[in-house]
């Protein structure tokens, strides 16, 4: 009698955005034993790695075609991935299931976090289940703790945790996940620009002395399978460029890729990265 087979996983959508992330969940879900299938987002996807495995290319409002071509490709879960900057109503050209989609509520209303959970909500409510980057490469979620050589002094610290209440106000709002902050001073708060011209803008509002602080936080109403957070080895060249010391991040909240070259080089640069819990004492898992 031949002995049962084991169930293979799920085979893995990702609508890939820009940035290394998407490639990189593909390869670990590939070596992990599934089957991967990218949509890649016109204009936005520029990762050529991604090219390797079967995709199809789908601009950002054609959301009959993309949920077509992942049911056809027999995808069940799927991931979000990667950088989306985020188009005008115009710019998005929404096909007849996008414009359903965004009447429901109305574009104009929506922060990220409101529109990135209807695109969860519809992909759910299609029969796809929804899983976050750091349930597939799960060294992407940031501990708690130091994570290089360099530790933050007396006075980083304290920038550090001032930024993340502001990052939580800012979040609450629907803004943007994150804030520079310099001897107790907001330097600059991300917006619609994004983490690396945020980090580049701060630096025209240095103070002398000593260098202020990245901090990144989740949103606290964000569902942790959309769009978490993440740094990369360029957020910590352009916060270094800033002047910047260090880099604070949201334990549980936020990720980082490529772990252990992004810890490298903030000690080669001397600049400290910290997993910390917000000033309720709570992580980016709510404990």
């Amino acid at each position: 009698m031949t002995a049962p087979q084991d169930n293979p996983l799920p085979k893995l959508g990702i609508i890939a955005g820009g940035g290394a992330l998407p490639a990189r969940l593909a390869s670990a879900a590939q070596t992990a034993g599934r089957a991967v299938f990218v949509v890649k987002l016109d204009g936005h996807a520029n990762d050529a790695d991604l090219d390797a495995y079967p995709n199809v290319t789908a601009r950002l409002g054609a959301a009959a075609k993309i949920l077509d071509a992942m049911r056809t490709n027999d995808c069940r879960d799927v991931v979000l991935a990667g950088k989306v900057k985020r188009p005008s109503f115009s710019a998005m050209r929404p096909d007849w299931r996008a414009a359903k989609l965004l009447m429901k509520v109305g574009m104009k209303a929506l922060g990220d976090d409101g529109l990135l959970r209807l695109v969860g909500e519809e992909l759910e409510r299609e029969g796809f289940r929804l899983v976050g980057a750091h349930e597939i490469l799960t060294d992407l979620a940031v501990p708690e703790g130091v994570l290089g050589k360099v530790s933050p002094d007396d006075q980083a610290m304290t920038d550090a945790k001032h930024g993340l209440g502001v990052a939580r106000i800012l979040g609450q709002a629907d803004v943007g996940q994150g804030c520079v902050v310099q001897q107790g001073l907001v330097l600059a708060l991300e917006a619609i620009e994004g983490t690396d011209e945020m980090v580049r803008r701060s630096a025209q509002y240095r103070r002398d002395g000593v260098g202020g602080v990245l901090v990144k936080s989740s949103k606290p109403q964000q569902d942790k399978r959309l769009d978490l957070p993440a740094i990369g080895l360029t957020t910590v060249d352009e916060a270094h460029q800033a002047g910047l010391r260090g880099i604070a991040l949201l334990a549980g909240g936020t990720m980082i890729i490529d772990r252990e070259a992004v810890i490298a080089r903030a000690d080669a640069l001397g600049m400290f990265i910290i997993g910390l819990r917000d000033a309720d004492g709570k992580d980016g898992h709510g404990v």
